[in-house]
């Protein structure tokens, strides 16, 4: 074998041996990683009156999700119901028929998520009292990783479609 062979041998091993240790290296050293976040905001909340002895009521609202992360609606409190959950309405053999979703309502970053009538929207279980039209009452919601909101909820009338819906019959002037 040559000096030269010896020397290219050599500085090959090198090569290889110093890859190695730069590569273990960037494996080792931390990296920025951006924060993925929730930024939920909400908006238009109401509810419908119930009447005497109704247990259940619904809430609606808007659900905004201005973050780079989906987040999901997991549930809340107010003082009015014992419990606070989240639901759904599907159609079943030609029945509509709500059911909890226990896992939340997903949030999609960038998105907005409307909370209506017979569709997503909050139950209200274990009314504490009858909701009366035009009293306002707060709810607090939950959700995976944005931090709890308060929101204040004015209840319409039985019926309603929303505080902005017009009654039935209404003329489109």
């Amino acid at each position: 074998m040559t000096i030269r062979n010896i020397f290219t041998a050599t500085a090959l091993a090198g090569s290889i041996l110093l890859a190695g240790c730069d590569s273990a290296t960037e494996a080792e050293a931390p990296t920025e990683v951006e924060a993925v976040t929730s930024q939920i905001a909400v908006t238009d909340g109401w509810s419908r009156e119930t009447a005497v002895g109704q247990d259940a009521g619904g809430a609606f609202m808007m659900l905004s999700n201005s973050g780079t992360s989906a987040d999901r609606l997991t549930g809340g409190s107010t003082p009015v119901a014992g419990e606070v959950q989240v639901h759904t309405v599907d159609m079943t053999g030609g029945v509509m028929r709500m059911r909890q979703l226990t896992d939340g309502l997903e949030i999609p970053a960038g998105a907005t998520v409307a909370l209506k009538p017979g569709s997503f929207h909050i139950m209200l279980m274990k009314l504490k009292r009858p909701l009366q039209h035009g009293e306002r009452y707060p709810v607090t919601l939950t959700f995976e990783k944005a931090e709890p909101i308060e929101v204040e909820l004015t209840v319409q009338p039985v019926g309603s479609q929303g505080p902005v819906a017009k009654p039935k019959g209404a003329d489109d002037v």
